[in-house]
């Protein structure tokens, strides 16, 4: 049985409650402005918030620290290398303000399925031969859905989703999906819109020639940092 529409959400966002958690359904509901969001112990939980975060990759603000750090050259940035360390390690790292995550054993498999799919994709920071930092997401058409990200060491993530949205405005992606309000996206120059005006920027772009397949970074770091 399809997904709901997206505008069958709820006032907390909540489309769907259950069903099964693979990849075909995650590319479904993805394509329709849904992702899952729900802790170990419940069922899948549907959503489509409104309003939505989201970030055109031409409003990306890169502030003066996060530019040294840039010059500096400390990590090395790849695409799709590692992508179950990556999202293995979105779900261990702690982060500031959350007790524990939503990313259960059955969203690692499914996402890990939807990778080899080629729809899933990560963006690593490494420093030497260690993954200290990182980021995953799914593409649709010429929009790609953030998912979570991660930092073993400061600025770490903050550096690869910098090469990452510079990637995506070089290949003409025209939206990155960051789901809900953080202060940290909005300093990056995310911003909130009404979640019809997402559902509408979807329908426009999702059909947009897609990159499936595995990602390699391209941009270089003169273009991470006009």
């Amino acid at each position: 049985m399809p997904l709901p529409s997206a505008l069958a959400a709820g006032r907390r966002g909540l489309v769907a409650v259950g069903g099964t958690l693979t990849a075909a359904r995650l590319l479904e509901a993805y394509q329709g402005g849904i992702f899952p969001w729900y802790e170990e112990g419940q069922p899948v939980l549907w959503h489509s918030p409104d309003p939505r975060m989201v970030l055109r990759p031409r409003a990306l603000c890169v502030n003066r620290s996060l530019r040294k750090v840039l010059r500096r050259g400390r990590f090395t940035v790849r695409m799709d290398t590692a992508f179950d360390a990556v999202i293995r390690a979105c779900a261990r790292v702690p982060r500031e303000g959350q007790d524990g995550t939503w990313i259960t054993a059955e969203m690692i498999d499914a996402y890990c399925e939807l990778h080899t799919m080629g729809h899933a994709h990560s963006v690593e920071a490494w420093e030497g031969e260690d993954l200290v930092g990182g980021l995953y997401g799914v593409s649709v058409g010429a929009i790609f859905c953030g998912e979570s990200m991660f930092a073993r060491e400061s600025d770490a993530s903050k550096v690869a989703f910098v090469y990452l949205v510079r990637q995506l405005e070089d290949w003409g992606f025209q939206l990155i999906d960051c789901q809900v309000y953080t202060e940290h996206l909005e300093r990056f120059g995310a911003e909130e819109v009404r979640r019809t005006s997402f559902l509408d920027a979807l329908t426009l772009f999702r059909d947009r020639e897609a990159r499936i397949g595995a990602w390699e970074l391209d941009v270089t770091a003169d273009g991470v940092l006009r």
